[in-house]
C-alpha cells in the first residue's frame, strides 16, 4: 500500500510542480525576479556566444567626447543617452534643432536583448518583421556604356495597395492633390535608395520603404550592375565608389517626375556610391538632400580594418557570390580562382580592379560586350532608353574607369567616397552609432568636416548597431500596432522633411529680399514722369532693369552666406 500511494505520489509530482508554478506566477514579485533570473541566464549565455564567435562587447568610448571637446563644439559636447549633433553652426542646424524632434529624443532601445549592436544589425539585415513586406516592380535601366542597372519601385504592400492608395508604374508622371511634406511641389517627393555594396535587399531597407510609403513618398531602389538578379552585360563590376551609373540613374528618375523632389538614402558601404555622386556633381545633382545609415566614409580604412569574422565571412560571402555567378565570363579578364579562394576583403576588391594582381589572360578591351557570353538577351523589352546628352562629369568618369586602376593606392584616389566633399552642395545627413560592429571606431571619423563644411550633418548615438537604431517598445508607450521600430528612420523622414520647409523658407525670404530691391529700381528710374522721351524708350529701359536686378541677387549672395546652390560644376 504505502509502494502504491508513493508511486502515485511521484507521478502527480510534475502536475503539482506546474500547478504551484502557475500560482506562483499571478505574483507581481515572483514574475519579477524570474524575469531577472531568465534575462542574466539569457544574457550570460550570449556572453560565452560573442566569446566563440569572437566578436566585440561593446565598451562605451570617450574618445569622441575628448575629440569634440577639444574642438570647442557647442552642440551637444559630449555622449549621452540622447543623440549627439557635431556640426558646423548654421541656420540650417538651428533649424533643425528646433523642429526636428527626432534628434534629441532618446527613444533607443535601452537593454538587452534588443539594445545589443549585434543582435540590432543582424535582426536589420537578416531577419525582422515579415508582414506587410512592401512589393517592388523593377525597370531595367540601359547605360551609355551598354551597362544595365535595376530601379526597383515601392508599389505597394501584401495586405494593402500602398497603403490605401492605387498601384502605381515608376515610370508614369502622378499627382496629388495638395502638398506634400512641406516640398516645394504638389506631387509626392521621391525618395532613392542605396543597399549595401553587395547588393540586394535588406529588411532594413524595406522597412524604410513601408515607412515611406505610409508618409506619401514613392520609394526606388538603385542596384547596381550584376546584383540583385540585376543582368550584367560588361565586363565590368561597379567599384566601390564609382558615381556613374548612379548619375545616369537619377537623370533618368528627374526625367520622369521633373515636377518632384528627389531625396536619397544609402545603407551602409552604399553610401560609398551616394557621397561620390553628390561630390562628383557638385551643386548639379538633381537631388535636395540625402541622408546616410551607418555610412562608410572613409572606404579604404574600412577595407583595411579588422572586422569581426563574422561580419566579414558574411560580406565576403555575398561578394563572390555576384562574381561566382559570371566566373566563365571574367575568367578572360582576371584570375576568378583566385579571388574566390581569398579570405579578405581587401584581397578580393584589388583582385577585381587592380591591374597589378589581375590576370593578363586576354588583350579584350574591359567593356566588351556580355551579352551572348553571360547568356543576357540583348533585347530587354522592360529596358528604357539612357539619357541623352551625358554630363561632362559622366563622360569623364566613364572614360576614367574603363581602365583598371594601377594599384591599390590609385584605387582609393578616384573612389574614396570623401575625395570630392568640398563640392558636394546639398545637405546630407550622417547616423552613426559608437557600438557599430561594422565599421571603424567612432574615433576615426573625419569630424574636422563636420565641424567647418555647413552641407555635412553628423549624428552620432551611443548605441544602435549597424543600421539597427532599435526604438523601445512602441506598442506599450503609445498603443498602435504600425508604428516605426527603427528610430533612423523616423530622423531620416522627418529630416527630409524639416530640411525642405527651411529651404522653401530660405527662397521665399530671398525672393521677397530681391523683389525690394527691384522696387526701389524701379521707383529711382520713375524720378521724371512727365519727360516723353522716356516714355518712348520704355521699351530700351526694360533691359538694363533686369540686368540691375540680377546683379543685386548676386551682390545678395556673395554678402551673406544663403543655402542657394552656388554653381561650381
Amino acid at each position: 500500500m504505502e509502494v502504491f500511494l508513493w508511486e502515485c505520489l511521484v507521478s502527480l509530482l510534475p502536475s503539482v510542480v506546474f500547478v504551484l508554478l502557475s500560482v506562483a506566477l499571478h505574483w507581481p514579485t515572483v514574475r519579477y525576479w524570474l524575469g531577472l533570473l531568465v534575462r542574466d541566464a539569457g544574457w550570460s549565455l550570449w556572453i560565452i556566444m560573442c566569446l566563440l564567435l569572437k566578436l566585440p562587447l561593446h565598451r562605451r568610448s570617450e574618445t569622441l567626447t575628448k575629440q569634440v571637446s577639444s574642438a570647442g563644439t557647442d552642440i551637444w559636447p559630449h555622449v549621452s543617452e540622447s543623440p549627439t549633433l557635431i556640426c558646423k553652426s548654421t541656420a540650417l542646424a538651428s533649424y533643425l534643432l528646433q523642429h526636428c524632434g527626432s534628434l534629441t529624443l532618446p527613444k533607443l532601445s535601452p537593454g538587452w536583448p534588443t539594445g545589443d549592436p549585434h543582435l540590432q544589425t543582424l535582426s536589420s539585415l537578416l531577419w525582422g518583421h515579415k508582414e506587410d513586406s512592401v512589393q517592388f516592380s523593377r525597370d531595367h535601366l540601359l547605360l551609355s556604356d551598354g551597362g544595365i542597372v535595376a530601379l526597383d519601385w515601392a508599389v505597394g504592400t501584401q495586405t494593402s495597395e500602398a497603403f490605401g492608395r492605387k498601384r502605381w508604374d515608376g515610370r508614369k508622371e502622378h499627382h496629388s492633390g495638395g502638398k506634400t511634406l512641406g516640398c516645394f511641389s504638389s506631387t509626392p517627393p521621391v525618395l532613392l535608395l542605396i543597399p549595401q555594396v553587395w547588393g540586394g535587399m535588406t529588411l532594413h531597407l524595406k522597412a524604410l520603404s513601408r515607412v515611406a510609403l505610409q508618409q506619401g513618398f514613392y520609394v526606388v531602389v538603385f542596384h547596381p550592375r550584376g546584383t540583385a538578379g540585376c543582368p550584367l552585360t560588361t565586363a565590368r563590376l561597379t567599384e566601390f565608389g564609382d558615381p556613374a551609373d548612379l548619375e545616369q540613374a537619377v537623370a533618368y528618375i528627374h526625367s520622369r517626375h521633373p515636377s518632384s523632389v528627389l531625396l536619397a538614402v544609402s545603407e551602409g558601404s552604399g553610401s560609398g556610391i551616394l557621397l561620390s555622386y553628390l561630390g562628383e556633381c557638385g551643386s548639379s545633382s538633381h537631388l535636395t538632400a540625402a541622408a546616410a545609415i551607418s555610412p562608410v566614409l572613409l572606404g579604404q580604412l574600412w577595407f583595411e580594418m579588422d572586422m569581426p569574422p563574422l561580419y566579414h565571412w558574411g560580406a565576403l560571402f555575398f561578394r563572390k557570390q555576384q562574381l561566382r555567378r559570371y566566373a566563365s565570363s571574367f575568367s578572360e579578364f582576371l584570375d576568378v580562382d583566385r579571388a574566390l579562394n581569398c579570405s579578405s576583403l581587401r584581397d578580393f576588391e584589388e583582385i577585381l580592379f587592380c591591374s597589378s594582381v589581375q590576370s593578363q589572360r586576354s588583350t579584350a578591351g574591359p567593356t566588351t560586350n556580355l551579352f551572348t557570353s553571360a547568356g543576357v538577351d540583348p533585347g530587354l523589352s522592360s529596358a528604357p532608353p539612357s539619357p541623352q546628352g551625358l554630363k561632362p562629369s559622366v563622360t569623364r568618369v566613364l572614360v576614367e574607369r574603363a581602365y583598371s586602376a594601377n594599384n591599390w593606392s590609385d584605387y582609393w584616389e578616384r573612389n574614396e567616397p570623401l575625395r570630392e566633399a568640398d563640392e558636394v552642395a546639398v545637405p546630407v545627413l550622417c547616423i552613426c552609432s559608437h557600438d557599430d560592429p561594422i565599421l571603424p571606431p567612432a574615433s576615426t571619423l573625419p569630424l574636422n568636416l563636420f565641424q567647418n563644411n555647413p552641407y555635412f550633418l553628423l549624428l552620432m548615438t551611443d548605441r544602435g548597431g549597424h543600421c539597427g537604431f532599435t526604438m523601445e517598445d512602441q506598442k506599450e508607450r503609445e498603443g498602435m500596432e504600425h508604428e516605426p521600430s527603427n528610430w533612423s528612420h523616423v530622423t531620416v523622414l522627418e529630416y527630409f522633411k524639416v530640411v525642405a520647409d527651411f529651404l522653401k523658407a530660405e527662397d521665399a525670404a530671398r525672393w521677397g529680399s530681391s523683389m525690394g530691391e527691384y522696387s526701389q529700381v524701379m521707383q529711382r528710374t520713375r524720378s521724371s514722369p512727365t519727360d516723353a522721351l522716356r516714355r518712348r524708350r520704355a521699351t530700351v529701359m526694360k533691359r538694363p532693369r533686369l540686368q540691375r536686378l540680377k546683379q543685386i541677387c548676386t551682390e545678395s549672395e556673395n554678402e551673406h552666406f544663403t543655402w542657394k546652390r552656388s554653381y561650381t560644376r
